[in-house]
């Protein structure tokens, strides 16, 4: 990209009886194809003018670059008021469609409540839109979107104060499948924006962006002023949100993933695969139509932890080769430490079969599932992998009020009860088993995801794919578990209350909202899990366990 300033120039856009005020910038013989820049003010007495130096900084880099002021805001017309975030997406795209070349690529970066906008813009340009960038952004509950915002004490209001309004936020499902580069920028305090909501929209992007955490320790919510006053600051971010453009951001993985091909191949297509949450993974098509893996940690906490992580899963992997009842993928290359590619990853084999969620072949399903527990439970390793981690305490459990969770709590209040150790999964559940043929010829082919393998009680493992047979198919699923795996030829396991507080210690790390768990299983078809049905299902659940075990 070149580096020549382009001087601002002023608009006007008519839109709906509204005159709305923008600001636009870029070099006029520039090609079609060169990406625009949109930048989208926040709420209250935001404007674009806050925007001009960051949008500068854009235009230097080559973009084109557009800021404009929704009605009720600077100098557009209209009443705030009467605005409202359906029409903050529809002011958007008029502009947008009016000012910058059809099909042209975006990218789009919102402030505060253009967060919502920018997530709206996402799913409506769908491809076209080469990166966002977030800083501190807001999310909305689905009712909220046409409702006018009012004088600040009207049924807008009323709907995102309800505590936790957000969480069913469409906005999160856009950012969750958007699969460009992505940068959020976090201030060190922020006044407005709730942590969840925050953490909600950087779990999202993580799900399949090339996504990267910008940490502003020292700033407030008003990043808009921020970057206007900071020079430095403002070129990081869009350093950040431009990285990589024409590869989404893969640009280092691509070149270090051709290294690894066998002499004369080269990378066809590539997908990503749903249904994943600690890492994104991407099935590689190579020219002669075979297949490979990419799993790379992308989330800023599994980043951290992926050295040990992945050097973990490549050695299990290589451990478990000789073993026929426990198939998995072969490691071809790993990069734990991002020295190459632009996150931590790990080349694998791919294995045939997909992931089954739904209800189809549901007792088969079970039943197979826990034989393969089994197994991975036979396995004696020369040397042991680490000590099993818990995931919750009764200190961290955030539960519901009520004597139910209170009894439930109280029970892991007590020291972990002595156990026989054996080979764990450590997160076996049905997201991470492959499945093939259907009905009679149905069979497991493959067991992946083995960056948690531990050693500990076998306990463990039947109570966190306990817990996920219960939120996905019911209860009673995840409580008639342990006597398949039993039934399969399991290990012995715990009796009463010991027993129980196995079950409970894995349950009640996901009291009292199950979403975030569900949130994967949502991408592979199961829309039915929604935030209501989860908590039931967990509820009953937990009480089913005391009834049982207590």
């Amino acid at each position: 990209m070149n580096t020549c300033m382009s001087r601002l120039s002023s608009f006007t856009h008519d839109h709906h009886g509204e005159r709305l005020s923008g600001v636009y910038g870029g070099a006029e013989d520039a090609p079609d194809d060169s990406p625009t820049a949109v930048l989208l003010h926040g709420a209250g007495n935001g404007s674009k003018e806050r925007l001009v130096p960051l949008l500068d900084e854009f235009v230097a880099r080559g973009c084109r670059g557009l800021a404009f002021d929704f009605s009720g805001h600077g100098d557009s017309t209209g009443e705030l008021r009467e605005l409202s975030l359906r029409q903050r997406f529809e002011q958007a795209v008029a502009v947008i469609d009016a000012r910058v070349p059809a099909d042209g690529p975006l990218v789009l970066v919102g402030f505060s409540m253009s967060g919502q906008t920018v997530a709206d813009l996402a799913r409506h340009y769908g491809e076209r839109v080469v990166a966002i960038g977030l800083c501190a952004p807001a999310v909305y509950a689905a009712e909220a979107w046409s409702v006018p915002f009012g004088d600040g004490e009207g049924e807008f209001s009323t709907i995102i104060r309800a505590p936790g309004s957000w969480r069913g936020s469409p906005a999160l499902d856009a950012l969750r499948t958007y699969t460009g580069r992505a940068v959020l920028a976090v201030p060190g305090s922020d006044h407005i924006i709730p942590p969840d909501v925050t953490e909600a929209v950087s779990d999202a992007l993580s799900a399949h962006a090339q996504f990267t955490r910008l940490e502003l320790p020292d700033a407030d919510h008003y990043l808009g002023l921020w970057f206007r006053d900071r020079a430095d600051d403002r070129r990081e971010f869009v350093d950040a949100v431009l990285t990589g453009l024409g590869d989404q951001g893969w640009t280092a993985t691509r070149a270090w993933v051709a290294k690894q091909l066998p002499q004369g191949r080269a990378v066809r297509d590539t997908t990503v695969l749903r249904g994943g949450w600690s890492s994104q993974m991407r099935r590689l098509t190579l020219d002669d139509g075979s297949g490979l893996v990419l799993r790379s940690f992308v989330r800023p906490f599994f980043r951290r932890h992926a050295p040990g992580l992945l050097a973990r899963e490549a050695s299990v992997l290589t451990l478990l080769a000789s073993y026929d009842g426990v198939p998995v993928p072969e490691p071809r290359a790993l990069d734990a430490t991002a020295e190459h590619a632009d996150h931590p990853s790990l080349l694998m084999s791919l294995l045939p079969g997909t992931v089954r969620v739904g209800d189809e072949d549901l007792e088969r399903r079970l039943t197979l599932l826990a034989g393969q527990l089994a197994r991975v439970h036979a396995v004696v390793p020369d040397e042991r992998p680490r000590t099993y981690q818990a995931w919750t305490s009764a200190e961290r459990v955030d539960a519901p009020a009520g004597e139910l969770w209170e009894r439930a709590v109280d029970v892991i209040r007590r020291a972990a009860p002595a156990y026989e150790g054996c080979f764990l999964h450590r997160d076996f559940h049905p997201g991470n088993v492959l499945f093939t043929g259907d009905g009679e010829t149905l069979r497991i082919s493959g067991v992946v995801d083995w960056v948690e393998t531990s050693w500990g009680p076998a306990d463990l493992d039947v109570a966190h794919c306990s817990t996920a047979l219960a939120l996905l198919h019911g209860p009673e699923h995840g409580l008639g578990f342990r006597a398949r795996y039993e039934a399969r030829g399991g290990r012995r396991l715990a009796e009463g209350g010991d027993h129980l507080y196995w079950r409970l210690l894995d349950a009640l790390g996901y009291a009292p909202d199950a979403a975030k768990l569900a949130g994967p299983w949502r991408e592979l078809g199961r829309t039915d899990l929604t935030p209501e049905v989860l908590g039931a299902r967990l509820e009953a659940y937990v009480a089913g366990l005391l009834d049982q075990y207590a």
